[in-house]
């Protein structure tokens, strides 16, 4: 049965407190092990991705929308928390609409040798995206996103890079970071001689005056290519740009010099599908 929470300081909850709270979260869901899953659409993901939950947290109204899960969650012993949504405000830190919380457990990473080993198991051809040092959880969310739609392979993320299994990124990727493979892929920017050992060609997405048009590179047809996106304002680092292959940029016009990097991934990613 359902668990009805009517005190949002109720210790069982703690998974859930002050969720609103970048640098709280930032370092307990690391730290702990655990991730939120939010919204029905995203939970059913992660769990048809294999993903373990340590709890649920939703208003009563969407018992009967979730029935399945709350069944499933009930014989393997998961607790399935239940309250009104003024209590769960007080809990979070923000108002749920969107069906539930879930409290996972994050999955073992898998090492860049074995991802990239994968991938090219998969096909002769492939594509991958490296995220170097973005710092907002919403651009993170919106590239795998993008990703998914567009058949990339896989995702490499730097050490610095935003955790794509924070609240704000998952939600904004609808769970796609569930569906594309992903590791960190550290030391960076001395990676990229892995990348290239695997047989990659490493484009850096980059406004440098040497920089060549996308449409030369998707000319190019390289069977392995990987695409390397900067940081939000400041773009590639310059030790990963003279370590790149090649340099490309997305041709601007309307006196525009950029996209947001959420926005020119998604161009590269069609442009070399």
């Amino acid at each position: 049965m359902p668990i009805e929470i009517t005190d949002p300081t109720d210790e069982r909850l703690r998974d859930y407190v002050g969720l609103t709270d970048v640098a709280l979260r930032r370092v307990s869901e690391p730290a702990s092990g655990l991730y939120i899953a939010e919204s029905e659409k995203v939970i059913r993901r992660a769990l048809g991705a294999g993903h373990r939950p340590r709890s649920y947290l939703m208003a009563r109204r969407w018992l009967t929308d979730l029935v399945d899960i709350v069944e499933a969650a009930e014989a393997d012993g998961v607790p399935v928390y239940v309250g009104e949504h003024d209590v769960i405000e007080q809990l979070t830190g923000f108002h749920l609409h969107r069906g539930a919380l879930a409290s996972m457990h994050r999955p073992e990473p898998r090492s860049v040798s074995e991802l990239l080993e994968a991938t090219g198991q998969s096909s002769s051809r492939s594509r991958i995206a490296v995220l170097e040092d973005l710092v907002d959880h919403t651009n993170v969310g919106a590239v795998f996103r993008s990703a998914a739609a567009m058949g990339v392979d896989a995702v490499l993320v730097t050490p610095r890079c935003a955790d794509p299994l924070y609240r704000r990124s998952i939600r904004v990727s609808m769970g796609t970071v569930f569906q594309v493979p992903w590791t960190r892929i550290e030391p960076w920017p001395s990676g990229v001689a892995q990348l290239k050992d695997a047989g990659y060609v490493v484009a850096g997405m980059t406004l440098a005056d040497d920089a060549i048009p996308l449409d030369e590179l998707v000319a190019q047809d390289h069977p392995k290519l990987a695409l390397v996106f900067g940081t939000e304002g400041d773009g590639l680092s310059r030790r990963t740009s003279e370590a790149a292959d090649v340099r490309v940029k997305i041709p601007m016009a309307g006196g525009v010099d950029s996209l947001n990097v959420a926005a020119s991934s998604a161009v590269a990613f069609y442009a070399t599908r």
